[in-house]
C-alpha cells in the first residue's frame, strides 16, 4: 500500500506584535493589518494601538490576543465581571455598552457591502435592554477537573473546552444569582451528583427552573437533598436522564406573557425561546409597526418556533401559516393558538432545508413572508420560494453574515431593503441580532 508523506505542521511561535486597530468585525474582534493580511485581535477596540500575541497565522488571515493596550480608545471601560478575563461568555465588557451598538451596526454595514453590494442602509433606532441581568435562560457546564480534583460548575473558557468556575453571572436574571455557588457545593459534596453533565436554567413568569441533566441514575435520597437545598432560592428542579426527554407531566407548564399583545405563550423546557424578554417584546412590537398590516394579508412565517411572531401577527392579519422543523415546537404553537383563542393561524412541521415542491402548506395566496432562521440563515428555502409573489419580507436574523448573504438573494428577486435595525439581544457579547424589512420594487 502506497504511503503519502505529509509534512508535519510547524507549531506557531507565539510572538508579540504591535498593531493599529482600524475597526471591529461581526464577532467583536478588533481588525488590523499584519504582514499584508487581515489580523483579528481579541480584546482590542477600533482606534487603539495594542501589543498582542499572535496565536494563529493562516494564508489569508491571522489571529492575535491583546495583552497590553498602548493607546486606549475613549470607549474602553473596565469590565464589571470578576471572571471576564477567563470566561468565554462575554466578549465586549471592555467596550462602553452604547458604543457596542455603534460598532455592531458598523460591522453589519461592512457585511452588506461585501455580500449584498448594498450601502447607505436605512438604519432605524436600535432596540435596547438592560445591560445586565437580561438572560432568562442559560446552559451551565459541569465537568470534573483532574488537575484541581474537583467538579467545576460554570461556563467554558474563551477558546477552550475547559470550564471556568463561576461565582455569579451578572447577565443572568437576579433569580439565578446563587445558582453557581449552590450547585458547586452540592455537587462537590455529593459524589452521586458527579454524573451531572450540565444545568439548564430557564425562568418563566412563575417559576425559576433548573433542569439537571445527568448520565447515571441518582437515588431519591440524593435528589431530596438537592431539592431541599434549592427550595429557599425558589428553584424548581427538573431531573433529565440520558433519554434527552424532559418530562413535563408533573410540573406547571412554563410560559411567558406579552403584555403589549395580551398573549400567553407556553413552552417546553426543551423548546427555544428568546432569552432576553425585554428585547423580545420590543422586537415583536417593531415587527407589527414595520409591517403595518391592514388585516387582509396572508402571512407565511418560516422557522416559527412556538409561534412567537405568528400569533402576534395573526391578530393583525387575515391568516398566518407557521412552519417549523421541530415537532414539539409545532405542537406548542398550535396549543398556544388555542389557548389564546386564535383561529386564523395554522402550523405545520417541515424541514425547511428540504425541497418544498410537494409541501401541502404552500399556496400562491401568501403575500407577506416572515423569516426567523437559526444562524445558518434561510438560503435553502429562499432559493426555492417564488419570492416575487410576496409584497413584503421581514427577516429577523441572529447572524449578520447569513443575513447579508440572504439579502443578496432577496434583492435579486426584485426587492429593496426598506428598513434595518439592530436588536441588542445580548449586550456585552459579539452576537448581533438584526431586523430587516424588504419591499417589492
Amino acid at each position: 500500500m502506497a504511503q503519502i508523506f505529509k509534512a508535519k505542521k510547524k507549531p506557531l511561535q507565539q510572538k508579540s506584535v504591535v498593531l493599529d486597530i482600524t475597526n471591529m468585525d461581526h464577532q467583536g474582534r478588533g481588525v488590523a493589518k499584519y504582514n499584508n493580511k487581515v489580523c483579528f485581535v481579541a480584546g482590542a477596540l477600533p482606534g487603539e494601538k495594542v501589543k498582542a500575541t499572535l496565536v494563529d497565522d493562516k494564508a489569508r488571515y491571522s489571529s492575535a490576543i491583546t495583552h497590553k493596550v498602548i493607546e486606549a480608545s475613549e470607549a474602553r471601560v473596565a469590565p464589571f465581571c470578576e471572571h471576564y478575563n477567563h470566561c468565554g461568555g462575554c466578549q465586549l465588557q471592555h467596550l462602553d455598552v452604547n458604543q457596542q451598538v455603534v460598532e455592531k451596526q458598523a460591522a453589519v454595514e461592512q457585511l452588506f457591502e461585501k455580500f449584498a453590494k448594498q450601502t447607505n442602509l436605512n438604519w432605524q433606532a436600535p432596540i435596547l435592554s438592560s445591560a445586565t441581568h437580561y438572560r432568562r435562560s442559560a446552559r451551565i457546564a459541569v465537568m470534573f477537573d483532574k488537575a484541581a480534583k474537583k467538579m467545576r460548575i460554570g461556563y467554558r473558557a474563551s477558546g477552550s473546552k475547559n470550564i471556568v468556575s463561576i461565582n455569579k453571572c451578572a447577565v443572568l436574571t437576579d433569580a439565578y444569582e446563587t445558582v453557581f455557588t449552590l450547585f458547586d457545593e452540592l455537587i462537590n459534596h455529593n459524589k452521586p451528583l458527579h454524573s451531572i453533565s450540565h444545568l439548564q436554567l430557564c425562568q418563566s413568569e412563575t417559576h425559576n427552573f433548573v433542569v439537571i441533566r445527568h448520565t447515571k441514575a441518582i437515588s431519591d435520597e440524593v435528589k431530596a437533598v438537592v431539592i431541599k437545598a434549592c427550595t429557599p432560592y425558589k428553584y424548581s428542579v427538573i431531573w433529565q436522564s440520558e433519554s434527552d426527554v424532559i418530562d413535563h407531566t408533573n410540573i406547571t407548564m412554563p410560559y411567558y406573557y406579552l403584555d403589549e399583545f395580551k398573549l400567553k405563550f407556553e413552552f417546553g423546557l426543551d423548546n427555544f425561546i428568546q432569552v432576553n424578554a425585554q428585547v423580545n417584546q420590543a422586537m415583536l412590537k417593531q415587527s407589527v409597526d414595520w409591517l403595518g398590516l391592514s388585516g387582509n394579508e396572508n402571512i407565511l412565517d418560516l422557522f416559527c418556533g412556538i409561534g412567537n411572531f405568528s400569533l402576534v401577527l395573526a391578530k393583525q392579519a387575515k391568516t398566518v401559516i407557521g412552519i417549523e422543523g421541530v415537532a414539539s415546537a409545532v405542537a406548542m404553537a398550535a396549543q398556544n393558538a388555542q389557548t389564546n383563542s386564535i383561529s386564523n393561524a395554522q402550523f405545520h412541521c417541515f424541514d425547511l432545508t428540504q425541497k418544498i415542491q410537494n409541501a401541502q402548506w404552500f399556496n400562491k395566496n401568501l403575500d407577506v413572508l416572515v423569516l426567523d432562521p437559526s444562524r445558518t440563515g434561510a438560503m435553502a428555502i429562499l432559493e426555492q420560494l417564488p419570492l416575487k409573489q410576496f409584497k413584503t419580507i421581514l427577516y429577523v436574523s441572529c447572524d449578520p453574515v447569513t443575513l447579508a448573504r440572504d439579502s443578496a438573494i432577496i434583492s435579486q428577486a426584485g426587492f429593496e431593503l426598506n428598513k434595518i435595525g439592530l436588536m441588542n439581544m445580548f449586550p456585552h457579547t459579539g452576537h448581533i441580532e438584526t431586523m430587516a424589512l424588504f419591499q417589492r420594487r
